[in-house]
């Protein structure tokens, strides 16, 4: 696929990332943050090492302190290329010095520190072996909003990612279904999905008949018939940014009851959206989609929350479930992916992604809702 690349985030971008985290945490009671390898210290550096291994690295935030990244002495020059490398300084630890000891010297001894939910149960072992009075919460549930609201230039990438899917979606509509497996059609979406520019291709569900009862069945070796609703669930990454959209097909003319039970669920998916607006809480979209699902008698049967974050990966808070107060603001992105499940016999669910604006929400998804038609 042809087009412009996106512009690349600058060590700017980064440092003020990093000042922003540093702040929050100490808004949040926290003496720093301890970021390990994995999605948080890609966004706020620009740094993945190529192999994450029993070296320990970690990204050392704290308000008023300059960002520190510890590293192992051999991965040092990986470290300084990267695109916020510019905004932080390196510490580098050689084998057979103890890097506890390193990163122990940046932190208060007695601090609570908010930790990557990926660090090694070594790693944070080994810190509190050494700081005895410090201790440690995991970021999702200390910062579980740090990367939730996106500005502008993460909003044109999540924006392009949808479009992207949507691409996928409009090319794989077109392929046979009847007569051939799951995994065939899975197989075309992964390739659809790259050839429109994902890097990364995190998951294809393909649900056909009573699989599609199944909201996680991914694809199997079933050969999808005719008369079948047929479940496609998929997304990725494209420049670094998540897309997660499903449509749900079928393959030639469906019953009554399966047009009947779509727009109960297009229906439920409308007015999950409609509910998005600055203020209104994660909940309020849950209930409201909820509500129509519960109101046409198919309530025991929408068993999963209606809606997930999405940004530097395809799974992220906030989530759109009864119990979160947690307020939409202007950048938040998440899914709204109501569904209903018949056990045996067939699952419906349409999913977009949306993004919170000033004064409602916008769907990064733009393909149709209504009931497709595929041979």
């Amino acid at each position: 696929m042809t087009g412009t690349a996106p512009a690349p985030f600058t060590a700017d971008d980064y440092r003020a990332r990093m000042a922003r985290a540093a702040q929050t945490a100490a808004d949040a009671g926290l003496a720093g943050l301890l970021v390990a390898p994995g999605p948080d210290l890609v966004w706020l550096t620009g740094y993945a090492p190529t192999a994450v291994t029993e070296r320990l690295t970690l990204l050392v935030l704290a308000a008023g302190h300059e960002p520190v990244l510890v590293v192992p002495t051999l991965e040092a020059p990986d470290a300084a290329h990267a695109a916020g490398a510019s905004a932080l300084t390196l510490r580098d630890w050689t084998d057979g010095t103890d890097p506890y000891a390193v990163t122990a010297a940046l932190l208060e001894g007695d601090g609570r520190f908010g930790i990557s939910d990926n660090a090694w149960a070594m790693h944070l072992l080994g810190l509190q072996k050494t700081l005895p009075g410090s201790s440690y919460a995991s970021l999702t549930e200390a910062l579980p909003m740090l990367r939730a609201v996106k500005d502008t230039a993460e909003l044109e990438l999540m924006a392009a990612a949808g479009a992207a899917a949507d691409q996928a979606f409009e090319e794989i509509r077109k392929v046979p279904f009847a007569g051939r497996r799951e995994s065939e059609v899975g197989a075309d979406l992964t390739g659809l999905l790259r050839r429109f520019g994902h890097s990364q291709v995190d998951f294809t569900i393909v649900g056909s008949g009573p699989n599609g009862a199944n909201p996680h069945h991914e694809m199997g070796d079933r050969v999808i018939q005719r008369g079948d609703m047929v479940v496609l669930d998929f997304g990725g990454l494209k420049d670094g940014y998540g897309s997660d959209t499903t449509r749900t097909v079928h393959v030639g003319e469906p019953t009554d009851e399966e047009r009947r039970v779509h727009d109960i669920v297009r229906e439920a998916q409308e007015a999950g959206f409609r509910a998005v607006r600055p203020g209104a809480a994660c909940q309020d979209v849950d209930r409201a989609a909820r509500a129509v699902i519960a109101g046409a008698g198919y309530g025991e049967y929408f068993i999963h929350r209606t809606g997930h974050g999405i940004g530097v990966t395809t799974h992220e808070p906030p989530y759109m479930i009864e119990g979160e107060e947690q307020p939409l603001v202007p950048g938040m992105c998440f899914s709204v992916e109501p569904g209903i499940y018949l056990p045996g016999r067939f699952g419906v669910r349409i999913e977009d992604i949306v993004a919170v604006t000033e004064d409602s929400g916008r769907r990064l998804n733009d393909t149709t809702r209504e009931m497709v038609i595929v041979e």
